[in-house]
């Protein structure tokens, strides 16, 4: 039986809800094997994505569907409300507490996110990518969990504020708070998926403006 919460709990502006995974010929620049199962190349809430988590073995790759599926949950389309986490407040709220309290942290690869811009009252769809075409990694936080006898994987971004950022304070509605995901630089990769929710926010910075470009999604 599904455990209800107060709808509250997932209340606030969603920041990124469509990115562009990587592509399997570019795991070479994360020093990994291509992941061995098939993914869309355009990821929304409920589709499933490559993630990498750190076991005693090293850097793996798993299947997880985007989106958070809390194991008091019995219904996957959950998703559709977890597919970001504030910072401020995953250690409290319940769909992310229990695997913050684990330090279940991932990291999502990505060629591009995609935000909304409001031009004239019309929201345009914008992809937000380095301007040396290399992937980029989003700190996440994941889930296993199974509903009737299928395992489920998932994952959540983490986002912070980003009032103060040049280019990610452009999106969204005028009145909706701004909010960025969590980008970890290369050289910190391996840190953020060792680390624990004790020194997580080390690693909860906006992202070097210099380094990125946004253009229309065609």
């Amino acid at each position: 039986m599904m455990v209800l919460f107060p709808v509250e709990i997932n209340a606030g502006v969603m920041m990124c809800a469509n990115f562009k995974p990587i592509a399997k010929i570019q795991a070479y620049q994360l020093d990994m094997f291509e992941p061995t199962f098939d993914y869309r190349d355009d990821i929304y809430p409920g589709y499933t994505s490559p993630i990498i988590f750190k076991s005693e073995s090293g850097w793996e790759w798993r299947e997880a569907q985007f989106g958070l599926v809390p194991k008091w949950t019995d219904d996957k389309k959950f998703s559709r409300f977890t597919y970001n986490a504030r910072t401020e407040t995953v250690a409290s709220k319940p769909s992310f507490r229990e695997s913050w309290a684990r330090s279940q942290f991932c990291l999502i690869p990505v060629q591009k996110i995609y935000e909304p811009k409001y031009i004239n009252g019309k929201a345009h769809s914008y992809g937000i990518e380095r301007k040396d075409g290399e992937i980029f990694t989003i700190a996440g936080l994941y889930e296993i969990t199974k509903i009737e006898d299928e395992i489920i994987r998932s994952f959540t971004m983490l986002t912070v504020n980003a009032e103060h950022h040049d280019m990610m304070k452009q999106f969204h509605k005028p009145e909706d708070e701004k909010r960025s995901v969590v980008v970890v630089p290369k050289d910190l990769r391996d840190d953020w998926l060792s680390s624990n929710k004790q020194n997580a926010g080390e690693f909860f910075k906006l992202f070097d403006i210099e380094q990125y470009k946004q253009e229309l999604k065609p």
